[in-house]
């Protein structure tokens, strides 16, 4: 709903409503989500309105930086839709498996490089491999929550790196975004590059 300041009346956008209603459903889906041991790390943060347009600027900064095309091309999807949720993981927190996964014989000696030499690229690193596989689950948990209720969505690995380099998402090492739109048309296929 927005209030038109002119006119002193309400003004109902049904649509957008609906579509923050189903960015809060994916977030409580991506919650509820199964984690290994049981155990939390999953950030979610639901953005609209100018915070689009903030992650939107950074996915184009970083495209610039770096040469990938899909930055800016997504960045452009990221303008037009109506909500994104960011879904990120606190990937450093591992569950003393010492399960080899992360490229480390122990949890411990991952635990030493990420205190010590961590990487610092589009994602940070490194992270336990069930962080990971909970970060997955939670993402698809929130997507199929989207698809139930018809809201055309798409995730975004380029959108969950904008948020994580504005540091919308504290404490994670990794995360994707996942925008909403209800159009007559999906926006998030049959798109080109941007030259």
């Amino acid at each position: 709903m927005k209030i038109n300041t002119q006119q002193d009346i309400l003004v109902m956008d049904p649509e957008q409503d609906a579509m923050m209603l189903i960015a809060s459903l994916m977030a409580v889906s991506a919650r509820t989500a199964p984690k290994g041991k049981g155990t939390d790390t999953i950030v979610t943060r639901i953005i609209s309105g100018d915070e689009l347009e903030k992650v939107a600027g950074e996915m184009i900064r970083i495209g610039e930086r770096t040469g990938l095309p899909p930055f800016p091309r997504d960045a452009q999807n990221i303008k037009d839709c109506a909500a994104c949720v960011l879904i990120g993981c606190r990937g450093t927190e591992d569950l003393g498996l010492n399960c080899g996964g992360c490229g480390y014989y122990s949890c411990k000696e991952m635990r030493e490089k990420v205190s010590k030499d961590p990487v610092r690229s589009l994602f940070n690193g490194p992270n336990c491999v069930i962080r990971m596989a909970d970060l997955g689950i939670a993402v698809g948990s929130a997507v199929k929550t989207a698809q139930i209720h018809n809201a055309d969505n798409r995730t975004f690995f380029t959108a969950g790196v904008a948020a994580l380099s504005l540091q919308m998402l504290p404490g994670c090492t990794c995360a994707y975004g996942i925008p909403l739109s209800a159009t007559s048309k999906n926006i998030f296929f049959d798109r080109r590059p941007v030259s």
